[in-house]
């Protein structure tokens, strides 16, 4: 029963080529940073990225995008990255934009067992309809458009509505950074820092989670767990200067009422 591994390095030292991969976090709220820089040691090419986002240049799984070892990326929003954004537009890197809302859902489906599920979201656009652009080529053109996907209409309290079939994810691992865990695998993410991190943990075939303080059986509230350990099959314990290391990707300023002065703000990560 204990899941704890040396560290990131060891934890991820069989993701091979090609592999799958279901990372949490919410721009940089809550990423497996050190999970993340374990893999461009690893050396793994051709990865599949699932999240929500591709983090920000030079942090996050933008190092990752930068090393030219991500091939596609499943995501809701390009966001800060602007590498990110290059890649796609000329053709480097094959993007498939999901509606946040459904892409959460197909993680949670795809963790729950179950293959797919009906939503009204994204009826009467390209996200049913098809032809989102998934891959450019060096000209502009499109080479790789999404397909069209099947819908069927329901009677609902509202009438006959129409909804757009989404298939689950399972990705071959799923990255995610906790707040606490202790060694079978339970897992506290704290505040803002759950978004994604669930649902990765749950999509993922092996779950790897790198944890900011490691406990014991028995000392996590059970009515506190976020993830229990039956989803986790590798626990990774943060050093003190790792766990510390965590970056704010947009720093906004006001004015204090009493002062004047400047302060920084921004959620807990």
């Amino acid at each position: 029963m204990d899941k704890v591994v040396s560290d990131a390095a060891a934890a991820l030292a069989d993701v091979p080529d090609g592999a799958s991969l279901a990372v949490g976090g919410f721009g940089l709220c809550g990423i497996p940073s050190v999970l993340i820089e374990a893999l461009i040691g690893q050396e793994a090419r051709d990865l599949e990225v699932v999240s929500n986002n591709c983090g920000i240049d030079g942090w996050g799984l933008g190092r990752l995008l930068e090393a030219g070892r991500i091939r596609r990326v499943v995501a809701s929003y390009v966001g800060e990255n602007k590498e990110f954004a290059r890649r796609y537009l000329e053709g480097e890197l094959e993007v498939e934009l999901t509606p946040q809302g459904t892409l959460a859902e197909r993680l949670r489906a795809g963790g729950a067992g179950i293959p797919a599920f009906y939503t009204a979201t994204g009826v009467g656009t390209q996200v049913a309809d098809g032809g989102l652009p998934w891959r450019y080529g060096p000209d502009g053109a499109v080479l790789v458009a999404s397909p069209a996907k099947e819908t069927r209409t329901f009677a609902t309290a509202e009438g006959e509505q129409t909804f757009v079939l989404e298939r689950a994810i399972v990705a071959d691992y799923g990255l995610v950074r906790a707040w606490r865990g202790d060694r079978h695998g339970n897992l506290v993410y704290r505040r803002s820092a759950q978004n994604f991190n669930p649902l990765a943990a749950m999509a993922g075939r092996i779950t790897v989670a790198e944890v900011e303080e490691l406990v014991e059986p028995g000392e996590l509230d059970p009515e506190h767990v976020h993830t229990p350990g039956v989803f986790v099959h590798r626990v990774v314990p943060l050093t003190p200067e790792q766990a510390a290391d965590k970056r704010i990707e947009r720093t906004t300023v006001r004015p204090r009422p009493d002062t004047g002065s400047a302060q920084q703000s921004g959620g807990d990560r």
